[in-house]
Parts: C-alpha cells; structure tokens; sequence
C-alpha cells in the first residue's frame, strides 16, 4: 500500500463515542490541536444501548463532569424526554438523576458540538496501526494516511475486534449494526499493550404499535425537573412521554430454559467476559431460579420514531426464540420486533497498566479511556474519556495533570478502583463503591468540583460566578438557621403534633427544629417571617447539611486521613523485592501496580495494613537517608 504524510496534531482521539467525544472536546478546549477519528460520523455519541442518561451514582458522574467543564450535561438537558429523581425513599447520599433521552436528537447535537468546536477536526476514518515515532506517536487509517500526533487516546468503545452474538450466528460488527474496527487490536498486541476480551448486551427495541399499555404500570416524570447541568434553567425542562412497567412471568422463564443450549454464552461460543450488576434475561433466569419474576421497563427511543426499548431483557438467544418469550409477556402478546437483541463482544484493556491520569505506565503520551478501559456505560465512559482528554492536552502544555481523588468525585473513585483494584468484569459505578458517599452527593457537585474546572480554563465567567452566589447563599442561610431562634406558640405545636414529633416547651433555633427527621426546610417557611426564598437546589442543600451534620463531619474527618496517606507518595521506580517485611503477596501485587502513594497502595487486594506499615516505615528510612 502506498502512505501519504497527514497533519499532525498534538492530541490524538481514536473513537467517538461518550468517551471520545469528552476526550476531543476537552482536549481542544484547553488549546491543543486535536483530531477525533470515527469509523463512522452518523454515530458520533451515540446510543447504542439504552436511550437514557444517570441513573444510580451514573447521575453523579454527569453532575461532576458538568462541573469540571463537560459536556454530556448539556446535551442530556437538551434531549431529555422524560426525568426522574431515583431512589428519593432513602437518603440524599443516594439521589440519583436518570432521564430518557432521544437518542438520534442527542447524537445530533454532540456530532454539531465537535464540529463546531475550535481546535478540534473530526475525520471519518479507521485507525488500523499505531506505532511508537520519535517522542510521540503514528497514526495509520485504512486509505494509507500517517499522523504524526504528540499524544493518543484510545476511546474504542465496543468497536474494537467487535463480534456479534444471535444465537448460533456470529459476526463481526460494532454496535447497532456498524463496521468493526478489525485491524487495530493487532497492532495495540504488538506493541505490548495488555489486551483481553469482555461482552456486553443490548434488548431488543419493538413496535410501539404493538404493544398494550393499558394492561402495564405507568411510570411518568417528576412534576419538578432537576437538571443534569448547573448552567441549565429547570424551567426549560419538560416531561414529554411516559414509561411503563411489566414483569416475566414463569412461562418467560420456560422458554428461556429450553433454549439455552442455543445461547453462544451457555454453549462456550463467547469468550469474553459479560457484565456482573447487568445480566442478560436468560442470565437472570439461571442465577435467580426462585425468584418469580422480573422487572421489564418500556421506553422510548425519541419522540420522533416508534422504537420501544425493552430495558431489562438483553439477551443473545436466537431472534425467534427472542420473540417467542418476549411474548409470554403482559402486554407484548402481540409484540413486533424491529431490531432484535445481541449480545457484543470486543477487545479492551487490562486497566492495571494506567496511571491515575489514566496515561499508560509504560508508553508516555498513550492514554485509554472509557470501555476500552474495562468498564461499561455512556456515563462511566464520558468521565474516563474528559480525564484522559485533558491530561493529553496538559502534557502538551508542560502543564501539571489532573488527578482527581476518591475523596472529593466519584469520577475519582471511578478511576481509582480501574487502576489499583483493576476489575474481572466490565466496571459499573455504583453508590456503595464510595466510603465518602454523604460526601459526594450529585447535589453538591458544584461545590466539590467547580473550582478545578475553572482552574483548568473550563468553566466560564457566567456559570462561575452563579455558583459562587448559590454557596454564599447557602452558608448565609445554614447559618442565619442556625441563629434564628422561634419561641413556643400554638399554631406551630398543633404543626409539630401533626407531623408526629414533641411541641416545643422552649424556644429552638430553626436548625433544630429543621433536625428533627419529621421536618423539612419548605414546611418551615410559614413560621419562618424572615426566610429569603432561596431556590429549590439551595433550599435542598441547606437542609441535606443541617440535617446530616454530624455524619458529614464524621466522613470530613475520614477524608482528612485518608489524604493523610495520599500525600506520601512512593517514588516510581522502586524495587519492592528488596524491602524486608513485606509479604511475597504483596511485593507481586505492588510491583504489578506500582501505586503512586500510600493511600493509593493500602486499597490493593492482596496488600494489607501491616504492608502499608512496612512501606511507611521504608520511606521513613529512606527520607532520612536521604534517598527520597
């Protein structure tokens, strides 16, 4: 083949998925000259699984993208066809945003947002070799072009080494029926880098004419729309469709059992491993025999096509069989496929070998970021693929990289776990992976989060200056609470009996009226004369605040050790054969991973405290020896 010497560039994105479009925007957005190079420009952040965006600590990671200067915020708000406030029974640790999204109108909008964007050229190409030149790296496509390119992020997505699975037929492909990026993944091998197979699934989408609403449960939006952006007015949003709910039933489950010798993931054709906290239906039928039914959620695809996607029920059984047990079904008696379900199976990476920066340990300028990674969802994918996008551009800029700690983000958290923990299974963020979760409330994101974007040159005048007013606005009122004091009278005792908890014999300050657990901030007003009608977001973290805070200051203090031990960093080159006292588990698993700090160590399964021990008192050693 003949090549031809393309353009250079500074940053590099191969993928245009929620990974890299985050990746190539931010990337641009901090000054250096980015290429994002996609297999195809129509499915530029696109949808091929579920059409929604949050859910349980995915709603997190949207809020704290938005606050460090992303994007998936925005065009979420702009497309959001129906929200909901997840899990609004338990406690503010665990509210969680989720909300149904057009599919194709979101695509849309993020293909126009990197092709309007300074800095940033978007190429319809498909990267097939990347090989190591000089202090950066090559880039060759398919037609023969070769980039030169100071740093690379790789955002594959499922695309890489892709291979479909509906029952006894396979074939290579990406999602939603794309080309596959085939040539790739020798390369990547060639060059050393840890390669391993995963498989993920998607349900089918049907008819919406096909289906009988009126025998399923109805589930609509919340009257009162939070946004996932801090910069978006929730007057602007509406709820425009509805959902619905049914269940399997046993004869779902017969169906499903008399054909599993025709499932390629029970008949051994698939090798990749599939995600543990998302099975496939005839995944939950083998794992879960006593339970009766399960849960199946109908949901639109956009407000312009008749697609219903069947949340719940991925499966690789064959398309007919898929049919006959979607039909067992309340309401999908008559059901019509449009696009069956499939399951996919794709090369990605070994996150052990990156850094916390997400760069690889062993190949300076090469990041990964998103399912190439390891892990699975849009959300989980777009936070890996900023991260990734602005460490490359940074270390164009000789500037220092952002590292973001499981202190203060559960993108912090999120990345931590890929690098020091690695995973066996495509990665999902979930609340309890956080010890600091009352912490790190999606609510308070802004405030954790904010001033890095700004520090990076993401955040403009505008959005900054509105989140300083609503922290001043809220320590003005937690503290005003605070000394505001109400004396005993009878219309707010006759309040306080009603709401089942003790009159007041004295006077209380409204913080300790507002503590007690049958009270909150919006029942207080009519007693409060001097209550400055703040916003529904502060009024919300007003009372999150008083409410929980002795836990919150329980958790600050955990932080507090915690970065205690972040801030011993351990020197990169160590040879951890040589340190007497530690275990041979642990010198394996250190010399694998080769942590950056103290804290960073302590979390790695096989290292335990009294190896965190030994490790401090050798850098003890070593400082006053001079050597570190």
């Amino acid at each position: 083949m003949m090549y031809y010497q393309a353009e250079a560039y500074d940053v590099a994105v191969i993928g245009g998925g929620h990974a890299g479009v985050e990746a190539a925007l931010a990337s641009a957005r901090l000054g250096a000259k980015t290429a994002m190079f996609t297999v195809s420009l129509d499915w530029v952040g696109n949808m091929p699984c579920n059409p929604s965006i949050g859910g349980t600590a995915k709603g997190h990671l949207v809020r704290e993208l938005d606050a460090l200067g992303g994007e998936m915020g925005k065009a979420a708000d702009a497309n959001t066809l129906q929200s909901r406030m997840l899990n609004l029974g338990k406690g503010p640790a665990v509210h969680s945003l989720r909300a149904q999204i057009d599919r194709r109108n979101y695509s849309a909008y993020m293909k126009h947002a990197v092709e309007r964007q300074t800095n940033l050229d978007v190429r319809q190409a498909e990267v097939v070799e990347l090989c190591k030149e000089g202090d950066g790296w090559c880039l060759v496509t398919r037609l023969g072009a070769r980039y030169p390119v100071k740093t690379v992020i790789l955002a594959t997505g499922t695309f890489l080494g892709g291979r479909v699975y509906v029952g006894e037929v396979h074939y290579e492909s990406g999602p939603d029926g794309q080309a596959p990026a085939t040539q790739l993944s020798a390369s990547l091998k060639a060059l050393g880098l840890p390669l391993r197979r995963f498989k993920t699934g998607t349900p089918a989408r049907v008819a919406k004419d096909s289906i009988d609403f009126s025998v399923m449960e109805t589930q609509e939006g919340d009257s009162e729309i939070v946004p996932f952006s801090f910069s978006t007015d929730p007057a602007t949003l509406h709820n425009t469709v509805t959902c619905a709910m049914t269940y399997t039933n046993d004869e779902t489950a017969k169906v499903i059992r008399n054909n599993l010798s025709r499932s390629p993931l029970y008949a051994g054709d698939i090798e990749g491993v599939g995600p543990r906290y998302c099975p496939s239906i005839e995944d939950k039928i083998v794992r879960f025999p006593d339970k009766k039914r399960h849960l199946l959620f109908i949901e639109p695809c956009g407000e312009n096509t008749d697609e219903m996607y069947l949340q719940g029920m991925s499966s690789s059984l064959p398309e007919e069989v898929q049919l006959q047990f979607y039909r067992t079904i309340k309401g999908l008696e008559h059901v019509k496929l449009m696009r069956n379900a499939y399951a996919i199976e794709y090369d990605c990476v070994d996150p052990l070998a990156l850094k916390q920066t997400l760069e690889f340990k062993d190949f300076a300028g090469l990041y990964g970021a998103g399912q190439f990674n390891g892990s699975s969802g849009y959300e989980e994918a777009a936070v890996q693929g900023f991260v990734a996008g602005v460490n490359a551009a940074l270390q164009v800029k000789n500037r220092e990289p952002l590292v973001l700690s499981r202190t203060n983000s559960y993108i912090g958290t999120l990345i931590d776990d890929l690098v020091t923990k690695g995973c066996s299974d495509p990665y999902r963020m979930m609340t309890s992976r956080s010890e600091y979760r009352l912490l790190l409330r999606q609510d308070n994101a802004d405030e954790r989060l904010m001033p890095t974007g700004r520090a990076l040159g993401l955040i403009d005048d505008t959005v900054y200056e509105a989140f300083l007013l609503r922290k001043s606005q809220k320590e003005a009122e937690i503290d005003r609470l605070n000394h505001t004091h109400i004396a005993p009278n009878e219309e707010l005792n006759r309040y306080l009996c009603e709401k089942g908890t003790a009159p007041l014999t004295t006077g209380a300050t409204l913080a300790e009226l507002l503590r007690r657990p049958q009270i909150d901030y919006r029942s207080l007003i009519v007693f409060d004369k001097d209550n400055p009608h703040l916003s529904r977001d502060v009024c919300n973290r007003v009372e999150t605040e008083i409410k929980y805070e002795g836990y919150i200051q329980r958790q600050a203090a955990a932080v507090k050790e915690m970065q205690r031990l972040e801030s011993r960093l351990i020197p990169a080159n160590v040879d951890y054969e040589t340190i007497d006292g530690l275990r041979l588990e642990a010198k394996e698993k250190l010399s694998c991973i080769r942590p950056e700090s103290i804290g960073q160590a302590s979390r790695i399964s096989g290292v335990s405290p009294a190896d965190v021990a030994v490790l401090l008192v050798w850098l003890e050693r070593q400082k006053r020896g001079g050597a570190v």
